[in-house]
């Protein structure tokens, strides 16, 4: 399986960081794409996975480098941090671009859920993120979330120009999905589909995702899937649980397991260009 959105560098994870990624592997989590949500986060995201990749990270005394994830990174900035952002923050997201660990653009995308930035300041990062990834021809990694259509309607100005779009964590409608699909995107799950109380819309969504545009992720540390038996202690979610997300995407799909961990690791290798 391959997690296509994780926040691996969040402060929650810096006391255990290293057993968090054994356990990924330990859960059949062949790699790992660390999501970078400003100027500052896809830069660590990215020196992470390049010392990581090079073996310059301790790991907690194992010495064999496939008994671990690989990991990727994205860059971009999230539409949270978009009403601060600083002159020549575009330069800096391409030139992170530049970098053989980085392999999509993003974070970016509309929030209107919490509005932390002004949406027309959302809507101006955005657009200019999406101007990158076509200029990088490089996969775009899109946050949406209560936009109105504003998301789609961004992205579909670009569509014949872009490489690869991904609708990371999707929990809009049956319109959105339809639209997102329609323009060719990918569809990202995350444990939202795990949650009876909220995801039960998304539970009979995911049927009408096409197998070649599915792709799964945990969003760690976030979304923890409730489906999870026994249920942790912590309410951090981490990469080792994509194998929850699966879970619950198979049955709601009716499908095998193995089939959906199968398929969603063919796409996300195509979708980012995974070696």
């Amino acid at each position: 399986m391959i997690d296509i959105g994780a926040n691996l560098l969040d402060k929650v994870f810096d006391a255990d960081r290293q057993e968090v990624l054994r356990r990924a592997a330990d859960a059949d989590v062949d790699a790992i794409v660390l999501t970078g949500t400003s100027v500052a986060s896809s830069r660590a995201a990215a020196d992470f996975a390049s010392e990581w990749r090079a073996g310059n990270v301790e790991r907690s005394g194992e010495t064999t480098p496939d008994r671990f994830p690989r990991l990727f990174a994205t860059a971009g900035v999230h539409p949270h941090d978009a009403g601060g952002v600083a002159k020549g923050w575009d330069d800096e997201v391409a030139r992170l671009a530049g970098r053989p660990e980085v392999v999509a653009i993003g974070e970016t995308g509309l929030d209107y859920y919490r509005d932390f930035s002004p949406r027309d300041e959302q809507q101006v990062v955005f657009r200019r993120q999406v101007e990158l990834a076509v200029d990088t021809k490089m996969p775009l990694f899109v946050h949406d979330r209560d936009s109105e259509g504003d998301t789609r309607r961004i992205v579909h100005d670009y569509r014949d120009d872009l490489t690869a779009c991904v609708i990371h964590c999707f929990t809009g409608t049956k319109a959105d999905l339809e639209g997102f699909l329609e323009d060719g995107y990918y569809i990202g799950i995350t444990g939202w589909i795990c949650d009876e109380r909220r995801g039960r819309q998304l539970m009979e969504l995911v049927r009408q995702i096409p197998g070649d545009r599915l792709m799964i992720e945990t969003d760690a540390p976030y979304l923890l899937p409730r489906t999870i038996d026994p249920r942790p202690r912590s309410r951090r979610n981490e990469p080792a649980f994509l194998t929850w997300v699966a879970r619950q995407v198979a049955r709601s799909r009716n499908e095998d397991l193995a089939l959906v961990e199968r398929q969603t690791h063919v796409n996300a290798v195509r979708f980012f260009g995974l070696q």
